[in-house]
């Protein structure tokens, strides 16, 4: 059986590792899917690298918990827990509802076109 208490203490003892992977495999992944819905990659081809986002986002969470469940309530708790919510939040509509997401990056890549001209 699973020993959270020990999980938890690993987790906390080796933050900064965790963090060191966590942070840019958070930020690849999902830039993976929004170029991937961007430039209208089939869905069995964005499914895979969008529930490994997916993984990664849920793992930071449980990351940041360990900390929350100790009272450490700083900066980069909010900080790192607002990335997996947005990394999270990405990949989930890319997985339940692609073409609203992919519409709305193709209208604010032309807006933000358009604003160039």
């Amino acid at each position: 059986m699973i020993d959270f208490n020990t999980l938890a203490e690993f987790s906390r003892h080796y933050c900064v590792s965790i963090c060191a992977f966590l942070v840019p495999a958070n930020l690849v992944t999902t830039l993976l899917t929004v170029l991937f819905l961007y430039f209208g990659r089939p869905t069995r081809q964005l499914f895979p690298i969008a529930s490994l986002a997916l993984l990664f986002a849920i793992t930071m969470f449980l990351h940041v918990a360990t900390w929350l469940m100790i009272g450490v309530v700083m900066a980069p708790t909010f900080i790192l827990f607002g990335l997996g919510l947005t990394c999270f939040v990405i990949n989930f509509q890319a997985i339940s509802d692609r073409q609203s997401l992919e519409q709305l990056l193709h209208t604010g890549v032309n807006r933000l076109a358009r604003s160039f001209n």
